[in-house]
């Protein structure tokens, strides 16, 4: 029987069907198979891999995937070629163009143990076998990790913020390794991962523009002084004007002195000042010359935390949706990614942070009652009624034990106010519809776990402040009854005349929405518009460094 196999595996070489280079190939790629499936099984549940001092980081998917292909390699012949590889150093090392680290995604690494691959098939030498290996697993975990990071952030927010619910995309990453591979389409897999609204393709161009500026060197500060303003002349407006002139506030003007401030300094002055949310005077007051002289160097972290920010959004913003920008202090309403309505709104104090989410409008109700919360009503209500026992009476306020049906109004005259602590509170505080209600005439609701929604109010001189961080955690908006308007503009019988009318009752009233509306609270303190101005906000809830420090820690496992 040896004999008889023997013959006929010399036949079939004599006829040229098989060569003694393949049937030598396919015994060292089932060799690679098995290293392969032992290094894998051999790190544990879920597994711990050390590749040449790296550690795999797509401990949950990289398993998967290689079970899926019966743990042949993804990236490397066992003839040591390795073209594919290329692709993926290429893609990898623009990971910087989206505020990422390329040193995250093994880069390093992956060049170097490639090219000594090369060299090996180059000089005739057979493959490394655990070089190959190496070299499969880490160019796989790059793709894993650093396409993960692009779909849905390299940072899970409510890891360092509570109050921040992301809706981060999801994938099967294993599935479309494979596709790239089999397409050999590797960095255009990776690129369908970016969010794909405008927004984001905006803010990258901005990043790209002010890593420039930094290679380049930055600005110089202006140096602190007097205010300038038109009109004056000096050492610091030629400091000023140079400064204006590299973030391109101010066109290249030679027709005026370099130490003047004219006409076209002044107009650049106000470009500057819109771009940063600065009250737009035309004049470079220490605000003005505090935000002139932020580093570069911030400025390009800044762009890159509101890039991560972006990664946390749902693939999809709706149609039709309500955007709020908190460090902004404002609301658009968008069709069709253009804004149809914009107002300015209200936003939580430093410390009643309004939070971050996503959800959906169902209802409205005109003439609300506001039910105050147990830590508004101890904290900031019951201080008032110790200094003015009139306070609850005029402020239209009543008090009651219980809740529902088996509520009871009590005669707030019968209570020591003074022997009140958040320990002993035991009563619920209601203002009832009217002109003082702080809730205004309408509330609009997207019920949250935060209990935060947007309502009018009666304090309309705070939307004239260039700052608005006033609220405790709730969003005044500027403009409710047309919001209303908007969101029943298609039942023919809510029209303005009959929302006031109803409003005028003073009597709550609940009207669901006809359709629900995505509402999403974001927190941007950078963005780009479409004519290409890049905008900044001050960081006024200081959630900037927390991300950039957690954007600077090493990848965790996925």
């Amino acid at each position: 029987m040896h004999k008889l196999v023997m013959t006929i595996l010399v036949f079939v070489l004599l006829l040229g069907i098989i060569s003694p280079q393949n049937v030598a190939a396919q015994s060292l790629s089932d060799q690679i198979d098995e290293l392969l499936r032992n290094r894998i099984e051999a790190a544990g549940v879920p597994p711990k891999i050390i590749v040449q001092g790296e550690r795999v980081h797509a401990s949950v998917v990289l398993p998967l995937f290689y079970e899926r292909r019966t743990y042949q390699p993804a990236w490397c012949d066992a003839d040591g070629s390795v073209q594919q590889v290329d692709a993926l150093i290429e893609a990898i090392r623009e990971a910087d163009l989206e505020g990422l680290r390329a040193d995250d995604y093994h880069l390093d690494k992956i060049v170097a143990i490639a090219e000594n691959v090369r060299l090996d098939k180059a000089k005739g030498n057979a493959p490394n076998i655990g070089r190959l290996i190496d070299l499969d697993l880490l160019a796989t975990d790059a793709f894993l990790i650093y396409g993960s990071h692009l779909l849905a952030g390299r940072v899970n927010p409510e890891t360092i913020d509570p109050e921040w619910i992301a809706n981060r995309r999801e994938a099967d990453l294993a599935s479309v390794l494979q596709t790239a591979l089999d397409t050999e389409q590797i960095e255009a897999s990776l690129k369908q991962f970016l969010p794909p609204q405008s927004g984001y393709a905006r803010l990258r161009q901005a990043l790209s523009q002010y890593q420039s500026f930094e290679e380049n060197g930055g600005w110089t500060a202006v140096p602190h002084g007097p205010k300038m303003q038109k009109g004056d002349i000096g050492e610091r407006i030629e400091l000023l004007r140079a400064r204006l002139f590299i973030t391109g506030d101010l066109d290249d003007n030679g027709n005026t002195e370099d130490n003047l401030f004219d006409d076209s300094l002044e107009q650049a002055v106000h470009k500057f000042q819109r771009r940063n949310g600065l009250e737009d005077d035309g004049v470079v007051g220490p605000a003005t010359l505090e935000t002139l002289n932020v580093p570069v160097e911030e400025r390009v972290h800044q762009i890159e935390v509101n890039l991560e920010r972006w990664r946390w959004l749902p693939q999809e913003l709706g149609r039709r949706h309500i955007l709020i920008n908190v460090a902004n202090f404002e609301l658009d309403v968008n069709e069709d990614s253009q804004p149809v309505m914009t107002m300015r709104v209200v936003v939580g104090r430093d410390y009643r942070r309004t939070p971050v989410f996503t959800d959906q409008m169902t209802y409205l109700v005109f003439s609300p009652y506001w039910n105050v919360p147990t830590n508004i009503a101890v904290q900031d209500i019951v201080p008032k009624i110790r200094q003015n026992s009139d306070y609850l009476t005029n402020q239209n306020i009543k008090v009651f034990r219980g809740w529902g049906v088996e509520a009871k109004a009590i005669n707030p005259q019968t209570i020591d106010w003074s022997r009140i602590t958040a320990q002993n509170f035991n009563y619920r505080l209601r203002q009832e519809p009217g002109p003082l209600n702080a809730l205004g005439r309408v509330k609009f609701m997207f019920p949250n776990k935060f209990n935060v929604y947007l309502h009018d109010t009666p304090a309309r001189e705070l939307f004239a402040k260039t700052e608005r961080a006033f609220s405790s955690g709730c969003i005044r908006i500027e403009k409710p009854i047309e919001l209303a308007e908007y969101l029943l503009r298609s039942d023919p019988k809510w029209t303005r005349e009959k929302i006031f009318a109803v409003i005028d009752k003073h009597i709550e009233q609940t009207v669901r929405l006809p359709e629900p509306l995505p509402v999403h609270l974001l927190y941007w303190t950078a963005w780009a518009n479409e004519d290409g101005s890049v905008q900044f906000r001050k960081d006024i809830y200081s959630r900037d460094k927390k991300l950039y420090e957690a954007l600077l820690e090493k990848p965790s496992g996925s």
